[in-house]
């Protein structure tokens, strides 16, 4: 994705919003935790000011990619929809005053700077929302996985403690 660079604070101050669609095969690190690159994303970022009187950006995320089963290995389609709320600093001391003023875990404080690149804040949100361990709600080949889990050798103790009997 081409860098869509925005002053975070003028955007903020001035309530501005931009939105667009952009496909996965262009985010590098979302692309390596995906099947493939198939995919499409749909962004939303509009500026404001959080009431604690700092500028703020509202990051939303939409789309489906393809992730990896975790039991039973198989893609499977994952829906992000992601919303995020990132109020922003100058510098990473104030980040850290205002994180510990607002003291809310619903909230992100970043650095914000005049060139703010939008395909980053895109990518991690949606890198943010997509599981450390995906996996199907109900797998498809239920009935494979119980037989390959029966094919399973016996452990050896199992086949000692029987013979004892």
């Amino acid at each position: 994705m081409k860098p869509i660079a925005i002053d975070a604070f003028d955007f903020g101050r001035l309530k501005e919003k931009r939105e667009g669609e952009v496909p996965v095969a262009e985010f590098t690190r979302l692309a390596q935790e995906c099947v493939d690159t198939s995919g499409m994303l749909r962004w939303t970022l509009v500026g404001g000011t959080h009431e604690s009187g700092h500028p703020q950006l509202v990051m939303q995320v939409s789309g489906t990619v393809m992730l990896v089963c975790q039991r039973c290995l198989k893609p499977f389609p994952f829906s992000i929809a992601s919303e995020s709320v990132l109020v922003l600093a100058h510098d990473e001391a104030q980040a850290d005053q205002i994180e510990a003023m607002l003291d809310d875990d619903s909230l992100d404080v970043i650095v914000g700077t005049k060139a703010l690149d939008v395909a980053d804040l895109i990518e991690d949100e949606a890198l943010l929302a997509i599981p450390q361990a995906p996996k199907h709600d109900e797998c498809p080949d239920k009935a494979t996985m119980q037989v390959d889990a029966a094919a399973v050798k016996p452990s050896p103790f199992a086949v000692l403690k029987n013979m004892k009997h």
